[in-house]
């Protein structure tokens, strides 16, 4: 197996340092991320610019873009003579839950794998955002467990259209409980912006912080790692609502019938 990763905190980010030192154990390894922090940028692509790769000394390669820029220069011609066959993203230092994968980077770049035909996993470190230091020994924690997902991977029988959400609680091993299949959960409305001045004078905003979940229920992916579980959420690329088709469709029968 050859495996691509990337991640949304940057080239040098430990969560990615960790995952692939753990998944070169048992497959090929190749790494292609931002030269920098890219939160938030979801599956944006550059376009007004060219990339460059820049292969630095450890033998990652460090681009002047997105997530899913990455993606798709590695899985578009630029490893040609050894096409990596499955995309993993991360470790994302802190959760991806709910809504957060509609802004995710980390989500970005799998979701971008699985636009071009591979499998694809996108994996957070729920919690580790909010400590002033995550320990090297958490991320590592994180990676052995997606080593062990990816080594079960054939035995998931995904639809093709489909990557994993993994989110794993910033716990010791001995402290997980085990995995569990979730829905996404939902977020409160986030907080407003946080309005400021520049040293001249101007007013400048700040997005403000992301909204606190709603109630959880028990399947949703909030509830499941704040229970200390693994949360495994299947999510498709097709955004088509297709319980909203019958009521579209009898509505567009009556139009033609006036």
């Amino acid at each position: 197996m050859h495996i691509l990763l990337s991640n949304d905190d940057g080239v040098l980010a430990p969560g990615l340092v960790a995952l692939a030192t753990a998944l070169s154990t048992i497959a090929k390894v190749t790494v292609m991320a931002p030269e920098s922090e890219r939160s938030g940028y979801s599956s944006a692509l550059t376009l007004d610019r060219p990339l460059r790769p820049i292969q630095l000394d450890n033998g990652f390669w460090a681009v002047n873009g997105t997530p899913a820029d990455c993606v798709y220069l590695a899985l578009n011609g630029f490893f040609a003579d050894d096409e990596p066959d499955f995309v993993v993203s991360g470790i994302n230092s802190g959760a991806n839950l709910g809504d957060d994968v509609i802004y995710s980077g980390t989500v970005g770049a799998a979701l971008e794998g699985r636009f071009l035909g591979k499998p694809a996993l996108a994996v957070s470190l729920a919690g580790a955002r909010v400590k002033h230091h995550t320990s090297p020994q958490s991320f590592a924690v994180a990676a052995e467990l997606v080593k062990q997902l990816i080594e079960h991977w054939h035995e998931l029988q995904l639809p093709s259209h489909n990557i994993i959400n993994m989110n794993i609680p910033d716990l010791p091993l001995s402290e997980i409980k085990g995995h569990r299949l979730t829905h996404l959960g939902k977020r409160q409305r986030g907080l407003s912006v946080d309005k400021s001045h520049d040293p001249r004078g101007r007013a400048v905003y700040w997005i403000g912080l992301a909204g606190e979940p709603m109630p959880m229920k028990e399947d949703t992916d909030f509830y499941v790692i704040d229970q200390g579980y693994v949360s495994l959420t299947p999510l498709q690329t097709d955004l088509t609502s297709h319980e909203a088709l019958p009521p579209l469709n009898d509505w567009l029968q009556r139009k033609r019938g006036v």
